[in-house]
């Protein structure tokens, strides 16, 4: 048997390793390393819990409005505090633009090339293409005209030998079977997603100060002032004006180029609705709402836990059930490592006992990531768009359940089509379906609240610490684009006594526990085919399905604050 490795596999850092072992043309067996050291909770430690969402955004460099959500709702948890419904709803629509962008990112710029020949297209006939982008939507830049000048581009690019962004991929492989004028249809909607997530995402510098980062979270609320009349307000009538017209193009491209381009390219990859089913396990936190966080009831994306594919019951997700083990991972607790802990009582001990690089295989049947292995009543789960829809479907949300039969109803499939690669691709698709229509209410809201005089945003009825009790803990979650987030918080005093953080990317790409049972990346890889051992995209395919964030799963830094380097300004 063949053992390859696939190092680094990463959506935008590369700090993802996969080692396969092929038997005949598919893999048996799988392994997913996480090949840098993560520690930012350690810097957490003794700070003041008010300000703990300004550090916890640097857990990742990407999506750092998630950390910043989760953090806050974990303090807020822990004292005890309520939002106004304004500071829910600005929470709601960053977000969710947040999510919307992400998710068009991440099929057309992380993804599509897995599956899309950017060189194929140079044999595309312009006027075909315009054909087929009209037989699916009312996009107005389908003209012959329009494709014709996106194939000179590529043809520039080629003939120059110097592919720019269309560098690195296989192109050729057999496992490319799109025809030209589809490949030159998706190239083109590349280049315009890149025009179109630019534009939108100015969302997070009218309701969050700047992008990444956003400077406007508050324990309590938001710092986004509602005034209608008053021109240096965050939330006057000309930005509510912005985000309409944002919110709108938004809705637009995912309705009339990100669907119609899943609808057309997945019936000819059907073949990926058999492969990368995984664990069949499924967990949702549960998430955004205009009223309480303490009512799971009233959220959009349903709070509960499917178990084995079966769509006919939705468990109750407990908090309290939790527990990450380090029995592969390069940390050790201090009390034993045959035995996970809650994030509560968790641990970040880092302890490499890996091989010196460089090295050809890890020693898997020991400790072989800086990831943790999240599991939930000891059993190792899926989370992100699929196991949203996955719950939301299994729970009966009218949404969710619409979208997912819609899709289902255009395909001619079952529902078990959905626990696959390609399953997580439409899932992602279907979501954004869902939130652009929620997010455009959102801001309407959030108007109609301003014009009504309706202008709280900021509860400081606990913002001095004397009125806080000796101690508290609190659980922080949100269904951040890649799924569920949550941080986990234990003040003592004035300041935090322990802080930890299970990302979405840990309980998806997290190793093997004591039982042996694989994380979802691991598990989903079984059995999937390898045309090329030297050219693994099938690998690939699957992995970035999951959308994977090893920024958030594995963080350098210095936990004693010590200098790298200096910087001279004059």
């Amino acid at each position: 048997m063949a053992r390859i490795v696939v190092d680094p596999i990463a959506r935008i850092e590369g700090h993802l390793r996969i080692e396969a072992q092929l038997e005949g043309n598919g893999i048996k067996d799988a392994w997913s390393s996480g090949t840098m050291f993560r520690g930012i909770e350690m810097i957490l430690k003794d700070r003041d819990p008010r300000e703990a969402w300004i550090w916890a955004q640097r857990i990742c460099g990407v999506c750092t409005m998630v950390h910043a959500l989760a953090s806050v709702r974990a303090v807020e948890d822990a004292l005890q505090i309520e939002v106004p419904e304004n500071a829910q709803v600005v929470r709601n629509i960053i977000a969710g633009s947040q999510l919307l962008q992400d998710h068009v990112v991440h099929f057309y710029h992380l993804h599509a090339l897995d599956w899309v020949d950017v060189v194929s297209a140079l044999r595309a006939d312009p006027g075909k293409t315009a054909s087929l982008a009209q037989s699916i939507s009312n996009y107005e830049k389908s003209s012959p005209t329009y494709f014709k000048g996106i194939q000179d581009r590529v043809k520039a690019l080629v003939d120059s030998k110097q592919l720019s962004l269309f560098t690195q991929a296989y192109w050729g492989h057999p496992a490319y079977i799109l025809p030209p004028e589809v490949n030159l249809m998706a190239v083109a909607h590349y280049l315009e997603a890149l025009e179109w997530q630019k534009d939108f995402i100015r969302i997070h510098a009218v309701l969050g100060g700047k992008n990444p980062h956003p400077q406007t979270f508050l324990v309590g609320g938001m710092s986004t002032a509602l005034d209608p009349n008053e021109p240096f307000a965050v939330v006057n009538n000309e930005n509510i004006n912005i985000l309409r017209r944002l919110v709108a193009g938004a809705k637009k491209f995912i309705e009339q180029v990100y669907i119609p381009d899943v609808v057309a390219i997945a019936p000819f990859y059907k073949e990926w609705f058999k492969y990368g089913e995984g664990l069949g396990n499924f967990l949702c936190y549960g998430d955004y709402t205009n009223g309480s966080m303490k009512d799971p009831s009233k959220f959009l994306f349903p709070r509960g836990v499917v178990f084995n594919r079966d769509l006919s019951t939705v468990h109750p997700f407990d908090p309290a059930q939790v527990t990450e083990f380090v029995n592969h991972s390069w940390y050790e607790y201090k009390d034993g490592d045959d035995k996970g802990k809650h994030p509560w009582e968790g641990q970040t001990h880092p302890k490499y006992t890996g091989p010196k690089p460089p090295y050809e295989f890890l020693d898997v049947d020991k400790k072989y990531t800086w990831l943790k292995a999240p599991r939930y009543r000891g059993k190792p789960m899926e989370v992100g768009p699929l196991a949203r829809m996955v719950v939301g479907y299994a729970a009966g949300q009218p949404d969710i359940k619409a979208a997912v039969d819609g899709l289902l109803k255009a395909l001619n499939a079952p529902p078990a089509v959905l626990f696959s690669t390609l399953g997580r691709i439409a899932a992602r698709a279907l979501e954004t379906q869902v939130m652009a229509k929620h997010v455009v209410d959102w801001v309407e809201l959030l108007a109609n609240n301003m014009n009504r005089g309706k202008v709280s945003i900021f509860n400081a009825a606990k913002w001095d610490p004397s009125s806080w009790g000796a101690s508290s803990r609190g659980f922080g979650f949100h269904e951040a684009p890649r799924g569920a987030l949550g941080h986990w918080v234990d003040i003592e005093g004035r300041s935090i006594k322990n802080y930890q953080a299970v990302v979405p990317t840990t309980w998806n790409g997290g190793p093997r526990d004591t039982q042996g049972q694989r994380g979802a990346y691991e598990a989903a890889l079984i059995n999937t085919p390898v045309a090329k051992a030297d050219q693994p995209l099938e690998i690939m395919r699957t992995i970035h399905s999951f959308d994977p964030c090893i920024a958030c799963a594995v963080h350098v830094v210095d936990a004693k604050g010590r200098p790298y380097t200096k910087l001279n300004i004059g």
